[in-house]
């Protein structure tokens, strides 16, 4: 790209102890850009998140946001970005309005621009209607929205965002990732990390993150590519019995259950297909269908966790 990144992370680390909360992460993130930081619980994105939002030192690496060293001066960087952690600090005795107001002073939005930006970002979020209703009063996903426009309202260049849709409703995250969509033509870099691995598709790069290591990095469609073998879907009434009867055969590395079928990571489906039929039949196990099947981030990272040796001494949650 020709634009200089709006986030630039070099070897950032930060260590609990024995811990390696985050361990040497690496990547960049561009104006009008959604980067997905993607992860299980303890992969270490709240950490990373806090230290780009200056409110967690680094132990080692460098970080700048919007031009800002924000592990030497992370003072720096806070009236250009917005940071909205897993748990915003709405008030909850306090309107919508009040609190898009108190948010509005805290980064000296004057007034004419707050009520400008407060119209346009609640029409968005569908809460024009709920602006003298107590945040207390609003349901979850609402809330979620809520603290968004909070976080927009002084138009930052930057938006950090820790896990936002986690416990919302279906309605409400699409409502979500629809006000993100619509942040891009303004130019704002987006960094959200999320442990939902269907997110990832939403976004236009992902970082796979395990153990505060990156393991892939690249655009959605381009980490499907990066997939170790071949998929066979096999789709029955009793999925755990196919991956018991399975589990082990030539060819077989692993397998995960996603629904009602069974993904089977295998070197050779073309070279499998026969023998593990088979299989099934000689175990007396009913089935609908097994086929290929294009690998997905899911499977990607799946793949990836199995094949990282176990770090001593666990991991911190994230």
């Amino acid at each position: 790209m020709s634009t200089p990144p709006a986030i630039i992370v070099s070897a950032l680390s930060k260590h609990f102890g024995e811990v390696h909360a985050v361990d040497g992460l690496s990547f960049e993130v561009y104006a009008g850009e959604i980067f997905g930081l993607v992860g299980p619980d303890g992969a270490g994105k709240t950490t990373a998140l806090r230290m780009l939002a200056g409110v967690m030192s680094a132990d080692s690496g460098s970080a700048e946001v919007a031009g800002c060293d924000v592990v030497r001066d992370p003072e720096s960087a806070k009236q250009h970005l917005s940071y909205m952690s897993q748990r915003f600090g709405l008030y909850e005795d306090l309107t919508v309005d009040e609190n898009l107001r108190f948010y509005a002073d805290l980064f000296g939005v004057i007034r004419k621009e707050r009520e400008r930006r407060s119209q346009e970002l609640l029409a968005a979020a569908g809460l024009s209607d709920f602006r003298s209703r107590l945040a207390g009063n609003l349901s979850g996903g609402m809330k979620q929205k809520l603290g968004l426009v909070c976080a927009l309202i002084h138009t930052p260049k930057v938006l950090l965002l820790d896990e936002p849709t986690n416990g919302v409703d279906p309605v409400s995250r699409r409502d979500f990732w629809r006000i993100l969509y619509s942040l891009l033509a303004e130019g704002v870099a987006i960094l959200a990390s999320t442990s939902y691995l269907d997110e990832a598709e939403r976004c236009h790069r992902v970082g796979l993150l395990y153990r505060g290591r990156m393991l892939f990095c690249d655009r959605p469609e381009e980490l499907k590519k990066k997939f170790p073998g071949e998929i066979l879907a096999v789709h029955a009434a009793q999925p755990e019995r196919v991956r018991e009867a399975l589990a082990g055969a030539p060819g077989v590395r692993s397998a995960l259950l996603v629904g009602d079928r069974v993904h089977l990571f295998v070197d050779e489906a073309a070279r499998r297909l026969a023998d593990l039929r088979a299989r099934l039949e000689s175990a007396g196990v009913v089935y609908d269908s097994i086929q290929p099947v294009p690998a997905t981030i899911e499977d990607l990272f799946v793949s990836a966790v199995e094949s990282e040796p176990k770090a001593a001494g666990g991991t911190k949650p994230s």
